[in-house]
C-alpha cells in the first residue's frame, strides 16, 4: 500500500436521507496518495452516497471530511444523466469543466482512445444518446479520465462493458499513478488493481478498512463471521447449562435460591459477550419467475436484424424461432445494437419480428427505464399485479418484495430515490408477479450484489417461458442454461 499523504480522511461522518434513513454514522476512514480501494457493501449500504460526501455534492450531518489542498476529483457515474443523452459528444466533454476548453477535440480524441472508443465518423457532433449502453459507459468513464483528476472516483465502471473493454480499463487503471476509488460487484476486475477495501456495513452504518483485494477481504469476513458463529454457539450451549443449573436450585428451595440467582447473573453476564455476527452477507431468497401457460408454437419469429456496422446500420438475414422452454442468448461486442434489438422487439417495432398478440413480454432493461421512477414500489407492484391477475393480494405482493430484501420503509419508497442495485430488485419482483411468456434480459448482473447473482442465475435457468439474454458476464451466463447462442458480429 502507498506511503503517501493522507488525500481523503473521514472524521465521525454521519448521514442521513431523512431521520427514518440512517446511512452512516460516526464513519472513520482515510485513504493515501496513489491507493487503489474498492467500496464493497450491500445494495443500498451507500456506496454511492460515500461518492457524494467525497465531491461534496452531499454534505454530512456531523463529522469532518478533510480532502488534501489542491487535489482534484472527477466521478465517473454508473448511468448518464437523461437530460444529458441530446448533447453532442463534444458538449458532454466540455461540461466536465468549469471554463471553455478551445482545444477540446484532440483532448476528446485522446481519452476516446483510452477508453477504446476512437474511429467513429464525425463522432464530435455525435449525441450522447445515439451510443449503445456499452459505449456510453464508455464515455461516462472517459469523462471523468479527460479531467486528469488527482483522485478518480468509478462508480460501477464494468456495467456494460463487452470483455475488451474490460481489459482496456482493467490495463488502465493497473497503470495510473494517482488515487483510485472504485464500486463494484466485479471481482475478477477488481482483483486485478485494488489493495485495500472500505467495507460499508448496512446495519452498523458503519465502514471497515481493510488491507487487500476484493477476495481477500471477502475471506477475511468470512473467517470472521465463522469466527463468531462458532464463539456464540460455545456461549449459548454455557448459557442454557446456567440456566437450567439455576431452575434446579430454585427448585430445591432454602439457601439454593441464592445459587439459583447467581447461576441466572452468570446465564445474563455471558449474553452480554456475545458478538453481533455480521447480517451484510444476506442474500435475497431463491425465486422462481413463473411463465405464462397459455402459449405454445413459436413464440417469437425474427426474419432479419437491424446491426451497427462502424455506427451505421446495416440490414441482415437471420432465421429464429423462439419456443416455450428455449433460452437464447444474443452475444456481439458493445456498439453492435444488442439493446437496440431488444428494445424493438419488446416495443413491437422490430421489423420481420413476429410475437402472438397474447404474449406477455417480460423485459429487464439495463437502465431500468421500464420502472416508473415516480413510484413507489408498493405502487408499481400493484399496477403488475392487478393487471395480471386482476387482483390484488397484498400478502403475496409483500412476502414476494420481502424476498428481495425489501421490506418496512423501502416497501413505500419512490423508485426513483433507491439504488441501482435495487431499482435491478424490484425489476425482477415485479418479473415474479408478471409472469411472461417471453423474458428478454439486456445485462441483469449489472449493479446488483455478487451475492445475488447466483439465484438471479438459477432462477433464470430454471424458467420454463422463452427466453432471450444479453450478457457480457461469462461466469453468469454459465450458470444459466442456453440452448443456443447467436453472435451478432457474425453477420457482419
Amino acid at each position: 500500500m502507498s506511503q503517501g499523504e493522507i488525500v481523503i480522511r473521514f472524521e465521525k461522518i454521519s448521514f442521513e436521507y431523512g431521520p427514518n434513513k440512517p446511512i452512516l454514522q460516526e464513519v472513520d476512514f482515510s485513504v493515501r496518495r496513489g491507493m487503489k480501494v474498492t467500496v464493497m457493501g450491500q445494495n443500498g449500504a451507500g456506496k454511492s452516497t460515500l461518492f457524494g460526501l467525497i465531491t461534496k455534492a452531499l454534505t454530512p450531518e456531523d463529522g469532518n471530511i478533510h480532502l488534501a489542498q489542491r487535489s482534484t476529483i472527477a466521478l465517473s457515474r454508473q448511468v448518464i444523466p437523461r437530460e444529458d443523452l441530446t448533447l453532442t459528444v463534444r458538449a458532454f466533454f466540455q461540461k466536465c469543466f468549469t471554463e471553455k476548453v478551445y482545444d477540446i477535440d484532440p483532448r476528446i480524441d485522446d481519452i476516446l482512445e483510452v477508453v477504446n472508443l476512437k474511429g467513429h465518423a464525425n463522432v464530435h457532433e455525435r449525441e450522447i444518446g445515439s451510443f449503445s449502453g456499452g459505449q456510453q459507459a464508455r464515455l461516462l468513464l472517459a469523462s471523468a479520465l479527460i479531467q486528469e483528476p488527482d483522485i478518480l472516483l468509478l462508480d460501477e465502471p464494468t456495467n456494460n462493458l463487452d470483455k475488451e473493454g474490460i481489459k482496456h480499463l482493467t490495463d488502465f487503471l493497473i497503470n495510473y499513478k494517482k488515487t483510485v476509488i472504485v464500486i463494484s460487484h466485479d471481482a475478477h476486475f477488481l482483483n486485478a488493481f485494488t489493495d485495500a477495501v472500505l467495507y460499508l456495513d448496512v446495519y452498523t452504518k458503519k465502514i471497515e478498512q481493510y488491507v487487500g483485494n476484493y477476495t481477500d477481504v471477502r475471506d477475511q469476513i468470512a473467517v470472521r463471521m465463522e469466527r463468531e458463529n462458532r464463539k456464540n454457539a460455545l456461549l449459548s450451549k454455557e448459557i442454557q447449562a446456567k440456566k437450567d443449573q439455576s431452575n434446579a436450585f430454585a427448585m430445591k428451595g432454602g439457601n439454593l435460591r441464592a445459587v439459583a440467582k447467581r447461576m441466572r447473573e452468570l446465564a445474563a453476564d455471558l449474553e452480554e459477550e456475545k458478538v453481533e455476527v455480521r447480517k451484510e452477507d444476506k442474500t435475497i431468497r431463491p425465486f422462481t419467475i413463473p411463465f405464462q401457460e397459455d402459449v405454445s408454437g413459436d413464440i417469437l419469429t425474427l426474419s432479419s436484424v437491424s446491426l451497427l456496422k462502424q455506427g451505421k446500420p446495416v440490414q441482415k438475414k437471420v432465421n429464429i424461432k423462439i419456443r416455450r422452454n428455449q433460452h437464447f442468448l444474443l452475444a456481439g461486442p458493445n456498439g453492435i445494437g444488442k439493446s437496440t434489438l431488444l428494445e424493438s422487439i419488446s416495443s413491437g417495432k422490430a421489423l420481420d419480428c413476429t410475437i402472438p398478440s397474447h404474449v406477455r413480454i417480460g423485459y429487464y432493461r439495463q437502465d431500468f427505464s421500464t420502472l416508473d421512477f415516480n413510484q413507489t414500489v408498493y405502487e408499481s407492484l400493484c399496477d403488475v399485479m392487478e393487471k395480471v391477475h386482476g387482483r390484488l393480494d397484498i400478502e403475496k405482493l409483500r412476502a414476494t418484495l420481502a424476498g428481495f430484501l425489501i421490506t418496512g420503509d423501502m416497501v413505500y419508497t419512490r423508485i426513483g430515490s433507491l439504488s441501482e442495485g435495487q431499482k435491478g430488485l424490484v425489476a425482477f419482483a415485479r418479473l415474479v408477479v408478471e409472469k411472461p411468456g417471453l423474458l428478454i434480459l439486456d445485462e441483469p448482473t449489472n449493479h446488483i450484489n455478487f451475492r445475488h447473482l447466483p439465484i438471479i442465475a438459477k432462477a433464470l435457468h430454471d424458467y420454463q417461458g422463452a427466453m432471450i439474454l444479453v450478457s457480457h458476464v461469462p461466469e453468469f451466463v454459465d450458470q444459466v442454461r442456453i440452448d443456443e447462442t447467436v453472435d451478432l458480429s457474425a453477420l457482419l
